[in-house]
């Protein structure tokens, strides 16, 4: 379970970059990737997976004596 924690870390924070970015007027992942292209498409659905993943981990986490790190 580590390189999916290690994955889903590295996707939050390049999500949560680019979304201050475009608070800015600026989307790095479109102007990479090409706005609305397929790659851009599956960027975006990895980084919304990998906060799926982080919400039910930390949830498991939190209280929990089962969650093995």
């Amino acid at each position: 379970m580590r390189i999916f924690d290690c994955i889903a870390w590295v996707l939050l924070i390049i999500g949560g970059l680019n979304w201050g970015l475009v608070a800015l007027g600026h989307n790095i992942v479109d102007q990479i990737f090409g706005p609305g292209t397929e790659i851009a498409k599956i960027v975006y659905g990895l980084v919304g997976l990998s906060a799926i993943y982080a919400i039910f981990r930390s949830r498991c986490c939190s209280g929990s004596d089962s969650c093995k790190k």
